[in-house]
């Protein structure tokens, strides 16, 4: 009889790492695979699940206007309860460090249900940076029963805080392989974006934005608005563009500061099919995502990242990734240097992408096969 594995996940980043994966185990007469979105963020997970192709069997609709953690920690783990205890699952998967990666594998644990941790062993060091992020990945990887690790790198983090290392599997990130697959799309079915880009010219040199992160909010975020003003108007025939996070938080102080700079294009947030193609045609990318420190050297794109620390060192080790934090002049200093100086600019765009190879997916799923028939445990 097919095991049944439970996806939990409700943010977009969530959604494109488990799709490649949630595709891989519905291919396998091995799996039951059911699919349980918490929608912690709506809109932005919504258009993932559609481009995959993802129906969830169930959908919690936690969102809220201006929610809280108290508010999003206690209804995913109120409202999963009843999930469990219908699906019954033999094991449940969540990926990453949100909210409900957190929540979901808590859950999981009340119920005495075995967890896989998809991306773990990430970390700063910092309680506090990410935040609340860096504590959620922490206590799910205290939780889980299978670490499904991107990098070595990852591996030794865990095995520093005594997980077993026969629980622990080197598998590449599989935001790569999801990352593949919309390039494909892209090529294959070649979408008109022009409404989305309309007077964005990327015949020129394009730097690529995006910023959301909590701890930023404040004075974080006026100096890299103003750092970005700063630029904008150095280099006139640069297109800036930023695609502005729903947040108020954000919103604010960006078009408070940038929305009447010729050159800096504000739009909204974009779906991932936009995104990718925006990745692809960007110059270089300012951001203080995760998920675009891996995905843009893959693309052969330099990543300048807005946060004083990373968990994900290995870019910045293999070149691709700077971090310039949230400070003006590092910010202004750093893109003014790729712009004007191309010896540094194919030194960070040329070098090794260390999150995998795109083939993520069919590692995870060997392995999931095997736990379940005992060849990997003691």
């Amino acid at each position: 009889m097919p095991k049944k594995i439970l996806f939990i996940f409700g943010t977009r980043p969530e959604a494109i790492k488990m799709a490649p994966l949630i595709d891989a185990m519905r291919n396998s007469e091995k799996f039951d695979t059911r699919i349980c979105v918490t929608a912690q963020h709506r809109e932005m997970l919504d258009q993932v699940l559609k481009i995959f192709g993802i129906n969830p069997d169930h959908d919690l609709n936690i969102m809220t206007g201006n929610q809280s953690l108290f508010d999003v920690t206690s209804r995913i783990i109120s409202r999963l309860q009843e999930v469990l205890a219908v699906e019954k699952p033999d094991l449940v998967v969540v990926q990453g460090d949100t909210t409900t990666t957190f929540a979901g594998s808590l859950a999981a644990f009340y119920t005495r249900t075995a967890v896989a941790h998809l991306e773990a062993g990430l970390r700063t060091g910092n309680k506090l940076a990410p935040f609340p992020e860096e504590i959620n990945r922490r206590i799910t990887s205290v939780i889980a029963d299978i670490h499904l690790a991107p990098t070595p790198w990852a591996r030794d983090n865990l095995l520093r805080e005594n997980i077993p290392a026969r629980d622990i599997f080197v598998t590449g990130n599989t935001v790569i392989d999801a990352l593949f697959q919309v390039v494909a799309m892209l090529k294959r079915n070649h979408p008109d974006f022009g409404a989305t880009f309309k007077g964005i010219d990327f015949t020129k040199n394009v730097v690529l934005i995006t910023g959301h992160r909590r701890e930023s909010f404040g004075e974080g975020f006026r100096n890299i608005c103003e750092s970005i003003a700063t630029l904008a108007r150095k280099f006139a025939d640069v297109e800036f563009v930023y695609p502005v996070h729903f947040n108020p938080n954000v919103r604010k102080p960006v078009y408070s500061i940038l929305h009447d700079i010729v050159n800096v294009h504000l739009i909204e947030p974009l779906d991932y099919e936009p995104f990718v193609y925006a990745m692809e045609k960007s110059y270089l990318i300012l951001t203080d995502s995760g998920g675009v420190q891996e995905e843009a050297p893959s693309l052969g794109k330099p990543v300048l990242v807005m946060r004083e620390t990373t968990e994900r060192p290995e870019a910045v080790e293999a070149g691709t990734v700077r971090l310039v934090g949230t400070d003006k002049t590092k910010i202004e200093e750093e893109v003014s240097r790729l712009l004007i100086d191309r010896n540094q600019y194919l030194l960070m765009s040329r070098s090794h992408n260390p999150y995998g190879d795109g083939k993520a997916s069919e590692r995870i799923l060997k392995i999931l096969e095997e736990y379940f028939t005992g060849n990997f445990i003691d």
